[in-house]
């Protein structure tokens, strides 16, 4: 387990979690674009030559970084981190025939360009790295994290999860029916039935360590599955929850990847039939989108909802409880890549 003590989201909302908010920023052609800060903290001259993906990640970790002692490591997840710059250096190869190239371009396509970034800029020569598993790339982030704090426990890790909608990657993905086809509010997500998802994007950071002191939450366990099989799902969901529930207690709050994609809906209504009558059900995506890691805002909402209310519009099942001790958020990408996140009180 790891305790989770400072958090910071970017994402497709402003004013994330005021009770009964009726105002949701609408998608803008299908897209929930993340509204991105100033980044004050980042230096203009470094700010300028930043991909958009970049520029979220730095500039959602540095504020955490600022506010924390010491930082071992940096552990990043992201399914596809510089690729708009990575196809913009294969174009130019090609427009100016392999001569005089843009390096910045170069510098900033591969993978590992958010967490290296971040270590040049804090000069952090500790544990850096990156996890690029497409739908479980921020999950096996925390474990990463979780794994060096087995063996490190008197340090402390920054963990994200970072996407952006890049046009090749959008442009590949909606070739290959994973968006809706027709013009809808993100407002009426769950109400369609039909194949695809609203696409997002964000970057979502964690101060984490071993010390239950100060902290907000909890990740108690991670489970991940890779498979298409309904009844192999609930069968895990059950080994988890036996698992890692203590004796007498429930999911307080299921924290739902449900996205609006009626190809994928069997499996999140399976998973509810396992839960207690007394379990709300809550979804997140009509809020920030769907993408590969998707669920690292996932674990900043759940971290949120342990100190404040649930906002009535992410309420899919409301029951008489007001406060939350565990929380289980269970994301699904493309129906084959799974995933399930405890996240308790102290």
């Amino acid at each position: 387990m790891l305790y989770i003590h400072k958090t910071y989201c970017i994402s497709a909302q402003q004013d994330l979690l005021q009770a009964n908010i009726e105002l949701i920023n609408e998608a803008v052609d299908k897209k929930l674009l993340a509204i991105e800060p100033s980044y004050e903290k980042i230096p203009p001259g470094i700010l300028r030559r930043m991909g958009k993906s970049i520029r979220m990640g730095v500039g959602a970790a540095l504020p955490l970084i600022s506010e924390t002692d010491n930082i071992d490591g940096i552990i990043m997840g992201s399914a596809n981190a510089g690729m708009d710059d990575c196809v913009k250096f294969l174009n130019q190869m090609v427009q100016y025939e392999e001569g005089q190239l843009t390096p910045g371009s170069f510098v900033q396509s591969t993978g590992n360009v958010i967490a290296g970034q971040l270590g040049l800029i804090t000069k952090n020569k500790g544990y850096n790295i990156t996890h690029i598993h497409l739908g479980l790339a921020f999950e096996n982030a925390l474990l990463d994290a979780m794994m060096q704090l087995n063996t490190n426990q008197s340090n402390t890790y920054l963990v994200g999860g970072v996407d952006e909608i890049s046009p090749f990657h959008y442009n590949i993905e909606t070739l290959a029916g994973s968006y809706k086809k027709e013009d809808i509010s993100n407002k009426y997500l769950y109400e369609t039935d039909s194949p695809g998802c609203v696409v997002g994007e964000g970057a979502a950071m964690f101060v984490v360590n071993a010390e239950a002191a100060s902290s907000i939450a909890k990740v108690a366990a991670i489970s991940t599955i890779h498979s298409t099989d309904i009844e192999l799902l609930k069968q895990q969901l059950n080994l988890f929850l036996q698992k890692n529930i203590p004796a007498g207690e429930n999911v307080d709050l299921f924290l739902s990847g449900e996205n609006g994609d009626n190809r994928t809906l069997p499996y999140y209504t399976a998973c509810e039939t396992l839960l207690a009558d007394d379990t709300a059900v809550v979804r997140y995506k009509h809020m920030v989108g769907d993408y590969a890691t998707v669920s690292a805002p996932g674990l900043w909402y759940a971290c949120e909802f342990l100190q404040q209310p649930v906002p009535e519009h992410m309420f899919k099942k409301k029951t008489s409880k007001t406060e939350y001790r565990n929380i289980l958020l269970y994301n699904n990408f493309k129906g084959l890549q799974h995933s399930f996140i405890l996240v308790s009180n102290l």
